[in-house]
């Protein structure tokens, strides 16, 4: 079987394209579907690869424009045509590319971090972040979602990252979904080094993250607050923070991992579909004190691996912190529950996944055989 991979766009190397890399692990040297691509990202796995962009490419800049271009993106996507003797399309998705042109294939698997949140969820937020993407919603978040919704019909198979994700699957799209958790690098961690006095968050510091929240919580308790990451929220958030809170930009992962280690506790006061870097934390024997919703009530296991907030505000979070007690939380429980989110479990999940849906098998002994790309496929084609 011919297979092919899309991805909703090559621009950087998160949680998203994590994801990518395991797949394109499993399936090597098969191409790869975007709206664009900025060569500089070097995503693991991916680089190397044929990889077939929309006309937007053609822009200068649209590495970095391609957001404020959102109403052209449904017409995009449906230029891009998937090669006629693919087989097997495996997505992965936050945004459209699950509308990507493709007549000729049999299965269509999309692995979905959410529906696009800035035209079902979140669409207040995303108009706060510049002009041209108020003005984009305001006028065209009708039809883009009604674009959204048909290519999601196109879809033979959802997979899902978390059950917060499974429920809005079938809210705004009828329809329903597998739970395949995304893989962390839980290996990577070391849970048993000695705590230090500081908190911790690891965030990009853009509105909806709510970093703001955290600060006005440590600024009301004076207690050290570290704080890595960037974004257009960071002069803000510096100007009204108080000496306690140090922000370090955004590090190397060498460097998140030394902090992760050691940090008395990890703090996490946004909504997230699923949310990596809470489980990032208990790989690193660090509790988590996270506001109780989104894809974290599926990781944290509260009292145990970490603690919940009830209100999104500064306050409760404050009172959070106050009562939060780091040694009742045991180092070797943080790092057993992130186990479970591995990258190995991940492959393993998603492959069965994909072979059950496509339905390939021995035909000596009926046990699915794994499905890869033939070798020769970039040759043919």
């Amino acid at each position: 079987m011919k297979v092919a991979l899309a991805h909703h766009w090559l621009t950087n190397y998160r949680g998203g394209e994590r994801v990518l890399q395991q797949i394109g692990e499993l399936h090597p040297q098969c191409d790869v579907y975007t709206l664009v691509h900025d060569p500089a990202a070097a995503i693991p796995g991916i680089e190397g690869r044929r990889i077939h962009t929309t006309f937007l490419q053609s822009i200068p800049r649209a590495h970095k424009l391609y957001r404020h271009l959102l109403p052209l993106h449904p017409w995009a996507i449906s230029k891009l045509k998937v090669a006629d003797n693919i087989d097997v399309l495996l997505s992965t998705d936050a945004a459209m590319i699950k509308g990507v042109a493709a007549p000729n294939v049999s299965k269509h698997i999309c692995y979905c971090h959410s529906p696009p949140r800035y035209l079902w969820e979140m669409s207040g937020e995303y108009k706060k972040t510049s002009f041209a993407a108020r003005m984009a919603l305001d006028r065209f978040a009708p039809r883009l979602r009604d674009w959204d919704y048909q290519a999601a019909q196109s879809v033979t198979d959802f997979i899902a990252n978390s059950k917060f994700v499974a429920d809005r699957i079938e809210r705004y799209y009828d329809r329903s979904s597998t739970v395949i958790y995304p893989p962390v690098a839980v290996h990577e961690f070391r849970h048993d080094c000695p705590r230090e006095s500081y908190f911790l968050v690891v965030s990009e510091l853009v509105s909806y993250k709510r970093i703001d929240i955290a600060v006005d919580a440590f600024n009301r308790l004076g207690i050290p607050l570290v704080i890595i990451g960037d974004g257009p929220e960071r002069s803000r958030l510096e100007a009204i923070a108080k000496p306690n809170i140090q922000f370090m930009g955004r590090q190397p992962f060498s460097e998140l991992k030394a902090k992760l280690q050691v940090a008395r506790g990890f703090v996490f006061p946004g909504i997230e579909d699923f949310g990596i870097t809470p489980v990032e934390a208990q790989a690193a024997g660090c509790p988590v004190i996270a506001y109780r919703a989104g894809g974290v009530l599926e990781t944290v296991l509260d009292h145990k691996t970490g603690v919940f907030f009830d209100d999104q505000n500064g306050e409760s979070l404050a009172a959070a912190v106050q009562a939060f007690d780091g040694d009742a939380i045991s180092a070797d429980d943080c790092a057993a529950n992130a186990s479970q989110f591995s990258e190995a479990r991940f492959r393993s999940e998603y492959q069965a996944f994909v072979n059950q849906a496509v339905g390939v098998q021995s035909p000596q002994n009926g046990k699915m055989e794994e499905l890869v790309l033939s070798q020769n496929d970039r040759t043919e084609r």
